[in-house]
């Protein structure tokens, strides 16, 4: 198990499309045990492959207050989703320190494969729906951020850059 290098927002790479997983072997499973390790971490409730520069449709989250429930998402989609909606303040892992409201779907109803390449749905509300559809939308190259204004994106950024500039000049010492 490794802990892999998380890609920060606005890094280019976050805009790239995943492809689906045509074969969950082995070296799928390793990914998904780099990343579980790579989220629990960081700290993290999900992570999302893209996020580690691998574009396959890979997530993995787990919204346990233990920190002991790991759901391994493999070529997930959205099969329905509620009319209802609900704000949740989100953050991200590719966008750290930086939180704010997002509106989704309330409910959501999910189909993907698991880490032994078996296929499985499951109903999620609350929190893990929230989850799933954040990492589904780094799945297909979509960071939270694009949720808000362009005011408040172009903000995220500056700060992000500032501080990225600030962590190069310390570690130049």
């Amino acid at each position: 198990m490794a802990i892999l290098p998380i890609l920060r927002y606005p890094d280019p790479r976050l805009y790239k499309k995943a492809e689906p997983v045509k074969q969950v072997d082995d070296r799928i499973r390793k990914l998904v045990s780099d990343m579980a390790e790579t989220m629990y971490a960081a700290p993290g409730i999900g992570l999302a492959a893209t996020q580690v520069d691998v574009h396959e449709r890979v997530i993995v989250i787990d919204v346990s207050e233990e920190g002991n429930d790991l759901l391994v998402l493999i070529n997930p989609e959205i099969i329905a989703r509620s009319t209802d909606t609900q704000v949740y303040e989100e953050g991200c892992l590719s966008v750290p320190d930086v939180y704010d409201e997002v509106e989704r779907a309330a409910s959501i109803t999910v189909r993907a494969l698991n880490e032994n390449g078996e296929p499985f749905e499951f109903e999620a509300d609350g929190l893990l729906a929230v989850c799933v559809q954040h990492e589904i939308d780094h799945l297909d190259g979509k960071v939270f951020v694009e949720y808000l204004s362009r005011l408040k994106q172009e903000r995220i950024r500056t700060r992000l850059r500032k501080r990225e500039k600030e962590r190069e000049r310390v570690s130049v010492r």
